[in-house]
């Protein structure tokens, strides 16, 4: 299979030579059949990413419509993430400030010991659960949830996160906030008095900002959850096709951190112009989108020497997979520590994966079918 769009080549079995050739030859252009911009290498991916110009949805869209007045569009409509503007920024400063507090150690042997809870029940190796569950699981017990909370707010999770692409179906649309609604009352209790977790940081941190409001943090814990879904299965994974291929394994952490750029979970980004964007004297106009292929730029020569090597403890990497500028995902110290616990769990168990996966039809996630 050969890439016929952006998009395709995230289901490749090899995208990179197709991220390369657009590097090289069409590094900011309009690709007619998706009706996008596209910015492929470093520099177009870190102008679009870092104007003011731009946004993360479309203006006249900021809640996807089949959400709209459900308790998963009122978590969307306050995600750092997904909004913009003066108030996101204050509010992601909390977010921030929260999860640079996290205790990454304790996070990791809570993963380390789930991914063994998991392997002892027998059977075939719950691949879904390890690479998906397994990490939800551990941010929500850094929030506070215990006593099977935890499974439950990783399994309503995966609910929400269905909402969130283009593609979603108004049956999805309706889980996700039957969903959300859940989580919310899961972790509401963790928002108010003394706690040491997750949910404490978060509170600690707008107080440390002035920041009253106490929903946008609700909704915000929601986040944590659903950011680490994806992003982080997709790390589990493409670590372990990276060993199956012959990496060098003696460092996991430092495979991981390497595996973040050399095949990255989180391929590419959207955004939405709200006034006119130039690049490279190419001209969108306001209401364009641009797809942003970060996994493209991570592999840019211009900014990663010999980028088509993986190189664990390579010295000062440029890394666009967890965005970068005001979206900048504070969570990948987080998601490095998870995916390493689980990968060397997994190895101490004699586990591996194939070196030719299939990946899952997914629109900006690199996940293989383990």
């Amino acid at each position: 299979m050969t890439a016929t769009t952006p998009i395709d080549a995230v289901r490749l079995p090899d995208p990179y030579p197709y991220y390369a050739h657009l590097v090289a030859e069409r590094p900011f252009a309009h690709d007619e059949e998706i009706g996008a911009w596209v910015a492929a290498d470093a520099a177009a991916v870190h102008a679009v990413l870092g104007s003011g110009a731009l946004r993360v949805r479309p203006p006249g869209e900021p809640v996807p419509r089949g959400i709209v007045a459900t308790p998963a569009g009122e978590v969307f409509a306050d995600l750092v993430r997904m909004t913009d503007g003066t108030v996101q920024g204050r509010l992601k400063t909390v977010v921030v400030d929260a999860l640079a507090r996290a205790d990454t150690a304790h996070a990791a042997r809570l993963a380390a010991r789930f991914t063994r809870e998991a392997l002892e029940a027998g059977g075939e190796v719950p691949w879904d659960e390890l690479m998906f569950e397994v990490p939800a699981r551990v941010v929500a017990a850094l929030a506070g949830l215990t006593d099977g909370a935890d499974r439950e707010a990783a399994r309503s999770i995966a609910a929400f996160v269905q909402c969130i692409p283009a593609s979603a179906t108004p049956a999805q649309q309706r889980a996700a906030a039957v969903a959300a609604g859940r989580v919310r009352e899961l972790l509401r209790p963790g928002l108010g008095g003394e706690n040491d977790g997750l949910l404490g940081e978060l509170v600690r941190a707008a107080d440390r900002a002035s920041w009253p409001h106490l929903a946008p943090l609700l909704s915000n814990a929601v986040g944590f959850l659903s950011q680490t879904y994806d992003a982080t299965a997709g790390l589990v994974g493409n670590t372990l096709v990276a060993l199956a291929r012959g990496a060098d394994g003696s460092d996991i952490g430092a495979l991981v951190r390497e595996v973040v750029r050399y095949d990255a979970p989180i391929q590419n980004t959207r955004r939405f112009a709200a006034a006119p964007f130039v690049h490279g004297g190419r001209a969108v106009e306001s209401g364009q989108q641009i797809l942003v292929l970060l996994a493209a730029a991570n592999r840019d020569p211009a900014v990663n020497p010999d980028p088509h090597e993986l190189s664990p403890g390579r010295v000062n990497p440029m890394i666009f997979t967890f965005g970068a500028s005001s979206h900048r995902c504070p969570g990948e110290a987080l998601a490095s520590a998870l995916a390493a616990a689980i990968v060397t769990e997994l190895r101490t168990a004699g586990l591996s994966s194939t070196d030719t996966p299939t990946y899952r039809p997914l629109a900006n996630a690199r996940i293989p079918h383990l």
